[in-house]
């Protein structure tokens, strides 16, 4: 007979495998969960964005700086301000005194401290600065600078990181008194407060609890989805046991403080409460209150629904249940709790969308950028991108442009909002970017006019040709006859070329640094066709213009199409002497620790004769003063000295001005998306933009240093002549050695005319024309 197998032998024998096998599966998956929760946490954590600054103001005695232009500034980078400067971030205005105490910055030269200082203002001057403790006189003191932009990751999380020993002492008590008072006591999961939250949801029907600690957040929100499964339940209690086991508390919660998400702006993910005190209140987190710390506690539960823009009423109520929660603990007093909840929200306006204000300044900053890094670098590795945008020239120039074109349309009886324009300024002995307009809507980031727009440029040709000839002091000064009359060039083909005077009028024989401030055309290309129309492009490439240009006599005349970018390079060549310095938007990048990653110094090269560069400046200011330019003084002090050239197209097309002062460089055009005529010339519209701009930003005037081999003469304009002083009509001009003129006209026939530009420079003329 068979024997028969007991019962609990055979459930060993096949359930105790299977059992075995589930075991060894979950532990298998544990293990994977671990390596997973090791491997994310251990490594990079964020993808954190590239944070973008503009210049800093720097402060100094006796710079043009109104105390409502400081004003502005001091609110853009979200100071307080208040009867009295009672922490870093604050100020007070007493009189024409402004009293402030700076936030600490770490530059790309080093750490900046926090000051107590006081500034006196007199009119549209900084008169003076002092340590507001000691009284002693100071020199310079530095703000830091504007965040202008931030270059985000491709799921657009934005964060700034913090850490624990950063954060408000209150924000943590206030964190775990709302959210897990147990979180230094538990192992990552609160089993009684699981079930507790079960049995009240169960109890209404739905979920109106939440069982979860700080860790389970954590893992929620770093590691897993927020679909609402067990299954994802179980992962989240599961990964929550393991992070607890790897690493302490301080790193937990140090993590979930950067990681939270507390909002969402346009596309932007507001993540991290560091961020959020910049994003809701404007300041770095370390300067918030009371209230306003509790406030971002509240948003927690539901950053959507506590909005306190869309929902200011359920914010505040919120932000009040978690101050009560705090007294009830005999966290705060009864007076802090009466100051906490009877204080305004004082959220401040956002950015829609975390849409940079200068979108056309950062198109020109990525194009620098894309050239040293790679998109994902600039998009993960938290670099801090210092450049050179001037907040005060930036706003300025969009204002100038955006009036202007207005009142152009309106007084030119023109459709509204046809007529579009461009803006850039620079620092003329640097190179530096100080502000880029794009369009007459500034914020909007659509065609950026100033880097894209190709067009004719008209006379902004003509300094090209002149700056040849006068290169070749052998064969043209200042004072060489021209010859405007009617000329007509025919092709082969039978066609033919008329250039004309704005004025339709002939002028004869005139003096070539007239023929260039009045602009006549004939005159011009008679010069450039002398001089050779190859010769021309080949000044107009050495200024820092390399875009191919046709060789054709029309070219003379602005027949060429630039934009106003590589018009601004043209010209700043020229405000500085010759000497060609690429343009630029960046001064240095960092990492995210602070260390240098690419410097961006000043590259110069002499590409011009710096004595043909003087003579065609101080034309160019004649130009300003008597000629096409000569509407700006009646706005702008003559004391300025500016250097510009007007520029005007066929049709009244387009209409540009570049020009520049001491301290100032900048190049308007003003024109038609569609091309059609503005009915507008070079000074009728781009000059009143610049004329509107520098008036409101300030400049430096123009002051030419004549270089070694360059003497000066009176001369006299209608023979071309030596002149003198006393004779009517002579003009004081500068001449390359050796060109000057040496037989007087009847009037300065013997008499002495020479007045060099300095001491010895007239000892050594006298001793030539003693010895001649």
């Amino acid at each position: 007979m068979e024997k028969r197998v007991a019962a609990p032998a055979r459930w060993r024998r096949f359930v105790a495998p299977a059992v075995a096998t589930v075991v060894s599966m979950l532990v298998a998956y544990v293990f994977y969960l671990d390596v997973n929760v090791r491997s994310q946490f251990e490594g990079k954590r964020w993808a954190v964005p590239a944070s973008v600054y503009a210049r800093p103001l720097e402060l100094y005695p006796g710079m043009k700086l109104t105390r409502r232009q400081l004003l502005e500034e001091l609110q853009a980078l979200g100071y307080q301000q208040s009867s009295s400067v009672d922490g870093v971030g604050s100020f007070k205005v007493h009189g024409r005194h402004v009293t402030l105490a700076t936030r600490p910055f770490r530059f790309w030269d080093g750490r900046e401290l926090s000051r107590y200082v006081e500034l006196s203002f007199d009119n549209s001057t900084l008169a003076g600065i002092r340590d507001a403790r000691s009284s002693q006189p100071l020199s310079l003191v530095r703000l830091e600078p504007r965040l202008i932009a931030k270059i985000y990751p491709g799921h657009n999380e934005d964060r700034i990181l913090v850490r624990l020993e950063q954060v408000p002492q209150a924000l943590i008590t206030a964190l775990l008194a709302t959210e897990d008072r147990n979180f230094y006591q538990h192992h990552g999961i609160a089993p009684r407060s699981i079930l507790r939250a079960a049995w009240v949801n169960l109890r209404a029907g739905r979920t109106v609890q939440g069982g979860s600690t700080l860790t389970q957040q954590l893992v929620k929100n770093f590691y897993l989805t927020n679909e609402r499964t067990l299954w994802r339940k179980i992962n989240e209690a599961i990964m929550a046991l393991l992070l607890e086991f790897h690493y302490g508390k301080d790193e937990i919660l140090e993590a979930y403080l950067n990681e939270i998400y507390l909002g969402q702006d346009g596309q932007r993910s507001i993540h991290g409460f560091g961020l959020a005190a910049r994003f809701y209140f404007g300041r770095p987190l370390q300067e918030l209150s009371l209230s306003q710390l509790a406030m971002l506690v509240g948003m927690v539960k539901g950053p959507s629904y506590y909005d306190p823009r869309r929902h200011p009423e359920r914010a505040v109520a919120r932000r009040n249940l978690v101050l009560h929660t705090l007294a009830e603990m005999d966290l705060i007093d009864e007076s802090q709790l009466q100051t906490a909840t009877g204080k305004a929200p004082g959220i401040v306006p956002g950015t829609p969308g975390g849409l940079t204000r200068y979108p056309a300044f950062m198109e020109l900053v990525r194009r620098q950028l894309y050239r040293d890094y790679r998109d994902d670098d600039l998009r993960s590795e938290g670099m801090q991108i210092f450049t050179t945008l001037e907040p005060v020239a930036q706003a300025a120039a969009e204002q100038a442009l955006t009036e202007r074109l207005e009142k152009l349309e309106q007084t030119g009886d023109l459709e509204m909002d046809t007529l579009e324009g461009a803006v850039l300024v620079t620092d003329p002995a640097s190179g530096e970017i100080l502000a880029v307009v794009g369009g007459r809507k500034a914020r909007f980031a659509g065609f950026n006019r100033a880097l894209n727009a190709v067009r004719p440029i008209g006379s902004l040709m003509k300094p090209a040709i002149y700056l040849a000839a006068l290169e070749r002091p052998e064969r043209y000064t200042l004072i060489t006859l021209l010859e405007d009359e009617p000329l007509t060039l025919t092709w082969p083909n039978g066609d033919s070329w008329s250039p004309r005077n704005y004025d339709l009028q002939s002028h004869g024989q005139v003096p070539l640094y007239l023929a260039l401030a009045h602009s006549y055309n004939p005159a011009t290309v008679r010069l450039g066709l002398d001089i050779g129309v190859d010769e021309v492009l080949d000044s107009v490439r050495r200024l820092g213009v390399f875009r191919p240009l046709n060789r054709y006599p029309s070219v003379l005349l602005g027949a060429a199409e630039l934009s106003p970018l590589e018009v601004t390079q043209m010209y700043q060549t020229l405000a500085n002497g010759g000497f060609r310095s690429p343009l630029r938007a960046i001064r240095e990048v960092l990492d995210a620790d602070g260390e240098p990653l690419q410097r961006y110094p000043l590259d110069i090269e002499q590409v011009a004769d710096p004595a043909a560069v003087y003579l065609l400046n101080r034309a160019l200011q004649i130009a300003v003063r008597d000629g096409t330019g000569r509407a700006l003084y009646q706005q702008l002090s003559p004391a300025l000295d500016i250097a510009g050239k007007t520029g005007t197209t066929d049709g009244l097309r387009d209409s540009w001005f570049a020009g520049y002062a001491g301290d100032r460089l900048a190049v308007v055009w003003v024109g038609r998306d569609d091309n059609k005529s503005t009915g507008l010339s070079g000074s009728s519209g781009a000059l009143r933009v610049w004329r509107d701009m520098i008036k409101t930003m300030g400049a430096q005037p123009l002051v030419l240093v004549a270089p070694q081999g360059v003497q000066q003469v009176w001369v006299e304009p209608e023979s071309g002549l030596r002149s003198r002083e006393t004779c009517a009509g002579a003009v004081w001009l500068p001449f390359i050695e050796d060109s000057a003129p040496v037989q007087y006209s009847e009037c300065g026939a013997g008499g002495f005319s020479e007045r060099p530009a300095n001491p010895l420079q007239q000892g050594i003329d006298l001793l030539k024309e003693i010895f001649r």
